[in-house]
Parts: C-alpha cells; sequence; structure tokens
C-alpha cells in the first residue's frame, strides 16, 4: 500500500532521569526512543493514517529498540538500514527544574549520521502522499544531507508534497550555517514548520505574522509557525490564520512541535481544510506535553474527541 507519509533521519536511544535534579545524582534512568521525524510518523500513525520511516541503526540493542518500538506503533520499516559497523546514537534528557529540561546528545560517528543517497527508496517516495524531512537530517552529516537533496528531489520531480520542519539543534550547526543550508530548502518545501527563532535563520521579520508571509514568499504554500502555548499563526493559501493553543499543564516540552507537525500532515493527507489541520495539530501538541516523553503523549482520534469535552472530565 502506499504510505500517506514517508519520512527519514536519525532516531536515537533516549536515557532519562526520572526525577528533577542534575543528571549526576540519578540513580536510575527511564530508557525509551527519540527523533524527530519517527515521532512525526507515530503521530500520524496514531491518527490513522500510514508512515513509514527509515534510516540506519547500530546493530546493537538500542537499535533493536527503535524498530521494535516503531514497528509497534505501526510505522512501516521495509528500508531501514540496520548498521553493523556503528553503534545507535544517544540522547540524555535531564530534567534540571520543574519547567527546564536540558537534552545532550552522544551522536558523533553514530549509524543514523552515516545516512547516504544509497539508502534512499525512490519507489517509496514516489508513491506517498507527503514526504516529510527535517532541518536535523542536513546537519548530522554531508552524506546525509546529499541522502536529503536526493529525497526531496525525487519527491518534487514525481509531484509529491515535502513538508519540511525547520528543527534547528545549536549542538549541530552554528545559526548562520543552519540558515545558508535551509533557506534553499524552504523554497523547494509544500509545507513549512517552525518556531519564530527558526523562522529567523531564514527570513527577516517582527511578528509571528510576518515571519509566516515572508517563508511563504519563498515559495511554500502552506507555512506554519509554532508559538507554542500561545498557539500558531500560518501562512496558508494564500491567507493568514491565527490558531490559539489548548490550555494544559505542561510536563514535557519535547516534542510538541513534532505532533504539531504530525496532526496536520495527518488532516493534511485526507483533503481536509486548513482549520481542521490547525485545529488537530493544536490539540496534537497539547496532548503531547502533557506525558514525558518525546512521543509516548501523541493522541489517537479517540483521544481528540475527548479534548472537544471538558478538560477535567472522568470517563467511566
Amino acid at each position: 500500500m502506499s504510505p500517506d507519509l514517508v519520512t527519514f533521519g536519525e532516531t536515537m536511544a533516549r536515557l532519562e532521569n526520572p526525577a528533577v535534579g542534575p543528571m549526576r545524582h540519578a540513580r536510575s534512568l527511564d530508557l525509551g526512543i527519540g527523533g524527530a521525524e519517527s515521532n512525526t510518523a507515530i503521530g500520524l500513525a496514531r491518527l490513522g493514517g500510514s508512515a513509514a520511516w527509515f534510516g540506519r541503526v547500530g546493530d546493537d540493542e538500542f537499535g533493536r529498540l527503535i524498530t521494535t518500538a516503531l514497528a509497534g506503533e505501526g510505522v512501516r520499516l521495509d528500508h531501514t538500514v540496520v548498521d553493523g559497523t556503528a553503534p545507535t546514537a544517544l540522547l540524555f534528557k535531564e530534567r534540571r527544574s520543574g519547567t527546564l529540561t536540558r537534552v545532550q546528545y552522544y551522536r558523533t560517528g553514530s549509524a543514523g549520521s552515516r545516512l547516504r543517497p544509497s539508502d534512499v527508496p525512490h519507489d517509496l517516495i514516489r508513491a506517498a502522499r507527503v514526504l516529510h524531512v527535517t532541518g536535523i537530517t542536513a546537519a548530522i552529516s554531508d552524506t546525509a544531507r546529499q541522502a536529503l537533496d536526493d529525497a526531496v528531489e525525487t519527491a518534487r520531480n514525481a509531484g509529491v508534497p515535502v513538508s519540511l520542519d525547520l528543527n534547528y539543534r545549536s549542538a549541530l550547526w552554528t545559526p548562520a550555517e543552519a540558515g545558508e543550508r535551509l533557506h534553499p530548502l524552504v523554497k523547494r518545501a509544500d509545507l513549512v514548520f517552525a518556531t519564530e527563532q527558526e523562522a529567523r535563520l531564514v527570513v527577516s521579520g517582527g511578528d509571528p505574522a510576518a515571519l509566516a508571509t515572508a517563508l511563504a514568499a519563498l515559495g511554500p504554500r502552506d507555512v506554519l509557525v509554532k508559538r507554542g502555548a500561545a498557539g500558531a499563526v500560518a501562512f496558508c493559501e494564500g491567507r493568514l490564520h491565527v490558531q490559539p493553543a489548548h490550555r494544559v499543564p505542561v510536563v514535557d516540552p519535547v516534542g510538541a512541535g513534532d505532533a504539531f507537525a504530525a496532526g496536520y500532515l495527518a488532516e493534511f493527507v485526507r483533503g481536509l481544510p486548513v482549520a481542521a489541520r490547525l485545529a488537530t495539530a493544536t490539540a496534537a501538541g497539547a496532548y503531547a506535553v502533557t506525558v514525558r516523553g518525546d512521543w509516548e503523549g501523541l493522541p489517537s482520534r479517540t483521544d481528540l474527541e475527548l479534548l472537544k469535552t471538558a478538560e477535567n472530565d472522568v470517563t467511566r
């Protein structure tokens, strides 16, 4: 079957201290997985779509954890490569305070960073309803960036919409480097997701509306500027849209942007109007931040219906 979404990149094993405080004082660590692209694939799959993810994982227990978790969420992994000569990357999440989370990566020389153009499944991309990529893949290595360019060109030639989340990571490159690389990617994308800070890497603009309009002027038909608790501002199909966020207690903000993208794309591939896409995107983002973990809180369709009722209701 042709997938609704194809995405790729590096997914890592995630180690997180369960209590608030410096990592060095943790007596145990919770083990999970995290990766912007795979988070989005899981999010779309939970909303009833079909998603495929490809990338490289190590031939180790962390790599097996990643493939087991993704397969268990219904994400197709037919083209994922197990690299026997490089390890799966690690990320550490430290809850330094009740409101501050710090993330540290150990990904140099990892299996995921060794992604290359020969790993790109062109027929799978041509069959997709949307290709979703992120700026992270452009930053992790030269070969991964080449694979990204190859995948985007394949999608464009086949008439498959390209979705781009800028997803700037300061640990991987400088703002100047990111801006130089992301600008041409934005011009080749059909949908773009960015925070205000990320948008300013590529364009100038004072407020979110100006940033969205400036990004759209580069070519994308849909631009979504994510503002966290302030909601989102979008320039879609020639019009500005303002979408408020749901008020929910924030437990872990990591992964909220991936959830937003998953919700938007889930309705995009179904052909729903912009208002419905934004509503699902903000609802998905709200669910994501209420649970610890990068993707564990991503909602199902049933969850979305629950959020439309009183948020403090108890169902029995």
